[in-house]
């Protein structure tokens, strides 16, 4: 599939299970989710008021996020925010951030219980739902500003990676003022990959964790200051991820 050319969403398990990722449009999504622009704008507004990342281990400071979980009952659509939780990641997944508890901020409640949010857990959910039949989906929401302050900012400091849960969606919010920023994709067992830049605000790019690779190349600045906002969301069966 061209990356450029999106599926629409009652298609995307057929092309997850062809290739292992999958790409909606935004075109697509916001009818999907019974949606509207300023539904999704006032969605966005809440990353402006993103609390420093305080567990970079390559010492930056370039890092912005909010990290809450829930659970989704796939056959009701039961969708439970559940006790605040810390966020962790075997070191065999994130070489850099992985064997430690880190405990971020959590995601407002104004959020949590916006009625977009809501729809685009559900949907996806249920979606994913679809390529692998689980009862019950585990889902880590992260809220992600990355920025340009000094000089160059990282979304994925652990450089290519997977995230040990079943499926990924990463959701392009905003890029403003940056280069740079291109999404790289490649089998995890192969040779073949794919690589573009997700630009357009809502545009969603689902992956099969145990198939593929992902990860994003560095942002620079075009002019004094850029970012780049998304919403990454894992969705795994039988549990969160946990040290023990």
């Amino acid at each position: 599939m061209d990356a450029l050319n999106p599926s629409l969403p009652d298609q995307v398990p057929a092309t997850l299970q062809q290739q292992g990722w999958a790409l909606i449009g935004a075109t697509h999504l916001l009818p999907w989710l019974q949606a509207d622009q300023a539904m999704a704008d006032t969605l966005h507004a809440s990353w402006n008021d993103l609390p420093p990342d305080q567990h970079l281990r390559d010492g930056g400071r370039y890092r912005f996020r909010r990290h809450s979980c829930f659970t989704l009952e796939t056959a009701s659509g039961q969708l439970t925010q559940t006790p605040h939780r810390a966020h962790w990641q075997p070191v065999t997944y994130n070489a850099l951030h992985g064997g430690f508890e880190r405990l971020f901020q959590p995601i407002e409640p104004a959020i949590c219980e916006h009625p977009m949010w809501q729809a685009l857990l559900r949907s996806l959910g249920g979606l994913l739902a679809q390529c692998k039949p689980v009862s019950t989906w585990y889902i880590e929401a992260h809220q992600f500003r990355v920025d340009t302050t000094g000089g160059i900012g990282r979304p994925t400091p652990e450089g290519a990676h997977r995230d040990g849960v079943d499926f990924v969606a990463v959701v392009m919010l905003d890029r403003h003022a940056v280069k740079g920023g291109e999404t790289r994709v490649f089998e995890a067992d192969g040779p073949h990959g794919v690589r573009f830049t997700l630009q357009e605000p809502w545009s969603t790019l689902l992956l099969d964790d145990a198939r593929v690779i992902h990860e994003s190349t560095p942002i620079q600045p075009v002019g004094e200051h850029g970012w780049r906002d998304t919403l990454v969301l894992t969705f795994r069966q039988g549990g969160f991820q946990g040290p023990h």
